[in-house]
């Protein structure tokens, strides 16, 4: 498949998943109005719901996950689909991750209470992210992937108390713990 087609398929499945967020009831940018592209704080209701959020980060780790198992798994296909493949498999996590269901399990398992699923400005960010990760990981030794999710695991850790993999646990199997520990600090006298 030739670039110029790979990046044909990406808009085609990029329309597809705004217009079935869109039919969802998404919202297209956050309703605050604020131009700002980038939303830093996890425990707001703006959070994914400008271009940019922490959970960017693990978007990238989706495209650093999916390179290995896409080149093993589509071995013997044509290197070049994978990229297609990639962009096709997290527009139907966006699509998933915003439906009643998920954006429900995310209130009742994790510290996003006032999550409300993304708009689909972040969504096509965090399609961007995932790409990103994807490439940068078939440019480095492999190495250089594991690297890049350990480093971005930490840093998201330290930064949001989460992570790709504490997102996945959170969703599959809650621990009480890991939720307080991710819940925001009460907010003190002084900030009140």
């Amino acid at each position: 498949m030739s670039p110029a087609r790979q990046a044909a398929a990406v808009v085609a499945i990029s329309g597809i998943m705004a217009i079935v967020l869109g039919s969802f009831g998404q919202p297209l940018w956050c309703a605050c109005g604020s131009l700002v592209p980038w939303s830093l704080d996890v425990w707001t209701s703006h959070n994914s719901q400008h271009f940019f959020d922490p959970y960017a980060l693990s978007h990238v780790l989706h495209g650093v996950v999916m390179f290995p198992v896409l080149a093993l798994l589509l071995r013997g296909e044509r290197a070049s689909w994978r990229f297609p493949v990639a962009a096709a498999l997290e527009a139907g996590w966006e699509v998933l991750e915003n439906t009643p269901m998920v954006i429900n399990r995310y209130r009742e398992n994790t510290a996003s209470l006032d999550y409300s699923g993304d708009s689909i400005a972040n969504s096509f960010a965090d399609l961007a992210a995932c790409l990103v990760g994807f490439a940068a990981t078939a440019a480095v030794p492999w190495w250089g992937g594991v690297t890049l999710f350990v480093a971005f695991e930490l840093i998201s850790v330290l930064w949001i108390r989460d992570s790709l993999m504490l997102n996945v646990l959170m969703l599959t199997y809650p621990v009480e713990a890991v939720k307080e520990w991710q819940s925001p600090a009460p907010p003190t006298d002084a900030q009140k």
